[in-house]
């Protein structure tokens, strides 16, 4: 899935739908940002980031945190994700 095939779950009534699509946006940015830093540690990363690495490896561990937490809440409230 990527960001764009989220927008009609986005805008939906339903607290539910929404919810999904927090959690497939997040995971497609947590994909795109793990891709870019195997890139960067492998040394193909095609430009130089503006701010650190270790930056940017706590903003993925942070992701990976949040979508834990929306992982448990949808088990908890019957959310299929």
């Amino acid at each position: 899935m990527e960001l764009k095939d989220t927008i009609e779950l986005m805008q939906s009534k339903d607290y539910k739908e929404r919810f999904k699509a927090e959690y497939w946006q997040l995971k497609c940015r947590i994909e795109k940002l793990h891709g870019m830093l195997v890139k960067y540690d492998a040394g193909t990363l095609g430009f130089t980031p503006d701010c650190s690495i270790a930056l940017l490896k706590d903003q993925l561990g942070i992701m990976r945190d949040y979508l834990y937490a929306l992982q448990v809440r949808a088990e908890i409230e019957g959310i299929e994700l």
